[in-house]
């Protein structure tokens, strides 16, 4: 039956009712519900945890449907810790629960960003025939040059570039820093321990090894 002939046969739908007339049996199209049932169908169901500025200790049930994941809820299987302690499940917080929203979000950083104005004025040295470093301290001992990344920061202007052009550049503007200034005026980040322990290692050793501030 067509949308339009229900509407039409809206006041004559119920065809018997049940449970002492608490309950009605209706005779209707009836396909809009699958939009909502074909929301929660999955093809396979796989344990994981996430990695947001947590211990990605929680872990979830992942609910995949053609190769994505569709939707996420906790697990609830836990080891009981004392006998004496209520239990403390389920573990995990809204955050990971929408944590697919991340994956697939079209503002998800998918290639390295810098800022265009420095890349342009970076190329530009490089295509001289000066080496990294030197290129670097071309951009940097030029005070025009260097206000004109400096100056828009805050304004966005970031434009996609290779993994090895901004590796590159980054190490050089390192080994500038260290020769000019001191090791010590390198401060870096590491993601703390409990959000991922390899990114947190190898950002720590790094800085403790050039001898910078952690």
């Amino acid at each position: 039956m067509s949308h339009f002939l229900d509407r039409l046969n809206f006041f004559d739908k119920v065809k018997d009712t049940f449970s002492d007339d608490h309950g009605i049996v209706t005779n209707e199209d009836r396909q809009w519900e699958e939009g909502y049932r074909n929301r929660w169908r999955h093809d396979k169901i796989v344990r994981s945890t996430h990695g947001v500025n947590c211990t990605g200790g929680c872990s979830w049930k992942i609910f995949v449907k053609g190769g994505l994941v569709a939707f996420e809820m906790q697990q609830t299987d836990y080891p009981r810790t004392r006998d004496d302690l209520p239990n403390h499940e389920p573990r995990g917080c809204q955050r990971g629960a929408s944590f697919s929203w991340y994956l697939y979000s079209p503002h998800r950083i998918k290639h390295p960003l810098i800022r265009g104005r420095l890349l342009e004025l970076y190329r530009a040295e490089r295509r001289t025939g000066k080496d990294a470093v030197a290129a670097w301290a071309a951009i940097q001992a030029d005070e025009n040059k260097r206000k004109k990344y400096t100056s828009v920061r805050g304004l966005g202007g970031f434009v996609r570039a290779t993994w090895d052009e901004v590796t590159e550049i980054t190490a050089a503007a390192n080994v500038y820093t260290i020769d000019k200034w001191g090791p010590d005026r390198i401060y870096g980040f590491s993601p703390i321990p409990a959000m991922s322990m390899i990114s947190y290692a190898a950002g720590s050793r790094y800085l403790s090894l050039i001898g910078a501030a952690v």
